[in-house]
């Protein structure tokens, strides 16, 4: 992993968040979804990165794909409530976010789930967090994205209605993140839009992607 600019310059950095009032840039998509990003929430990130590293057991899946059984192209971890956390500096994230959104206990965030893309080649598919009951309300999901940047993309979901030629003729949406950036999907976002990390064909290094989310949903 290619380490961020300021954490080469300030060698021992230790991973800390910044504030998050004033430094959220909202972007309103349609159909009443949002975007929140706030680019470098956490400094010195690369030491988190590599902490997670070490310190998680990170797993490889495989899922069936029509007539066959395919590797999940990322390795997985996932810890929920009354786990204990792989580092406390998440579980200081969960707070924060919980807080400058003014949550509710029904709707705090309370799991977090992690990928580890190793290079270009891992990914993840168009989809959207739509397991539970993210498919009838609006929730939130926030990424928060350390080591190498790789580019989230999303776009409407096709309503297969022939109405709007799929995909209501809004633009795809560009977000590179890593270094610890955060990115927080929020209103309709899951119902109405998918996000996907593709691949690439560049040389990139190893990122992690901690997802945190409320109760029922996944």
């Amino acid at each position: 992993m290619q380490a961020s600019l300021l954490d080469e310059l300030l060698p021992g950095t230790t991973a800390r968040l910044g504030p998050l009032a004033g430094r959220i840039e909202r972007t309103w998509l349609a159909d009443g979804a949002w975007v929140d990003v706030r680019p470098g929430w956490v400094s010195g990130s690369d030491q988190l990165f590599d902490a997670l590293m070490d310190s998680v057991a990170w797993r490889a899946e495989e899922r069936p794909m029509y007539d066959r059984v395919v590797a999940v192209p990322r390795l997985l971890a996932w810890f929920g409530e009354g786990q204990a956390w792989p580092d406390a500096l998440l579980t200081q994230a969960r707070d924060a976010l919980d807080a400058h959104y003014e949550l509710a206990p029904a709707e705090s965030f309370v799991s977090a789930g992690l990928c580890l893309y190793r290079d270009g080649r891992d990914s993840v598919a168009w989809h959207g967090d739509r397991i539970g009951r993210s498919r009838h309300e609006d929730v939130m999901v926030a990424i928060l994205s350390i080591g190498e940047p790789r580019a989230l993309h999303l776009r409407p979901r096709a309503r297969g209605d022939g109405r709007d030629g799929g995909r209501g003729g809004a633009a795809t949406v560009r977000h590179l993140l890593g270094h610890g950036d955060l990115l927080v999907m929020g209103g309709s976002c899951q119902r109405t839009w998918d996000h996907a990390v593709p691949k690439t064909a560049r040389q990139v290094g190893p990122r992690i992607s901690i997802q945190f989310r409320p109760q029922g949903v996944a």
